[in-house]
């Protein structure tokens, strides 16, 4: 290979973690295989995160030629994906999940944005929800459909992007550090701060598509609000200093969960997508359950409670 050709496709060490997910998983990597961008120029390093010995992920990883089996023992996604990152051989180093479904150009148009942006330290790829049955949606689908990955929104106004689909330099992590390991939830909320930070660019890549399936039951919401609750103490609340603050801190969090019969209110009428009275009360209930779920979770954390890993 020339050194023109891999200037324009450096090496992509692809970083997928794994709890306890093998069959969607599978899906993953068979989608990985398909990629538009040079197979030798890329490697899948999927990251098993204590999984259950029935969901035999190294056996399973082995049926993909361009996936490697890993193991990361400590419980979190992100010290997953730091094992991934320290046994990277790419120069780019790109993140999604195992439930996730990569484009067969997620690669290319992730790597082509990256190299194309001045001082880039974050690429942030859109991610597409997928139904059940789209004819059908749920009650918590619909409310999925209005809220979840808000990639480029959160981009812009909290400068990070969800790890489901993300690229970056592996010198940006040499510069800014890896995930924050003892994190289960919002490790990219926090790791994307940094690279902000540091004054690197952030940008929008609409055209870096993974599809994610949509939460579509009560049980489902619920496990995902509690780790988020989680991650929101573990990163933002716990870690403030000195111990007056950190206090306050979690005053004003729990406090404005609390609040949901009026924060609510604003958050229905932010969404043109809810059209009908029906469909704005319906938001709002589930707007309420959601804030009450984390406030009491991070109730819970306050008073000894250890956060979940979803």
């Amino acid at each position: 290979m020339s050194s023109e050709m891999s200037v324009s496709n450096p090496f992509v060490s692809v970083i997928v973690p794994v709890y306890n997910d093998a069959e969607r998983l599978r899906h993953c990597l068979m989608a990985l295989e398909q990629q538009t961008y040079p197979r030798s120029q890329y490697e899948v390093l999927v990251i098993d995160n204590g999984s259950d010995a029935e969901q035999t992920i190294k056996s399973l990883v082995a049926e993909f030629p361009q996936a490697i089996a890993l193991e990361e023992l400590t419980p979190g996604s992100y010290a997953a994906r730091n094992k991934g990152i320290s046994l990277a051989r790419g120069d780019v180093i790109a993140f999604t999940d195992a439930d996730c479904i990569p484009a067969p150009t997620w690669i290319e148009n992730g790597v082509r944005v990256l190299l194309a942006t001045p001082n880039c330290g974050l690429v942030a790829g859109n991610i597409e929800l997928f139904f059940k049955n789209p004819a059908r949606l749920t009650l918590v689908e619909r409310y999925e459909k209005i809220v979840a990955f808000q990639q480029q929104e959160h981009l812009q106004e909290y400068r990070y992007g969800s790890t489901a689909n993300v690229f970056t330099f592996k010198q940006v992590i040499e510069q800014v550090g890896a995930f924050d390991a003892s994190l289960k939830s919002n490790g990219d909320f926090e790791w994307g701060r940094r690279v902000a930070a540091a004054g690197y660019t952030q940008v929008y890549a609409e055209d870096a598509v993974i599809r994610h399936p949509a939460r579509d039951s009560w049980a489902a919401l619920f496990k995902r609000q509690v780790r988020l609750a989680g991650g929101i103490y573990d990163a933002q609340i716990q870690k403030c200093e000195p111990w007056l603050n950190r206090n306050k801190l979690f005053i004003r969090s729990v406090g404005e969960d609390f609040l949901s019969p009026i924060l609510s209110i604003a958050e229905v009428l932010r969404y043109p997508q809810l059209k009908s009275i029906n469909q704005k009360f319906q938001f709002y209930l589930m707007t309420l359950l959601v804030r009450y779920i984390r406030g009491v979770e991070k109730l819970r954390l306050k008073f000894g409670g250890v956060s979940s890993r979803g």
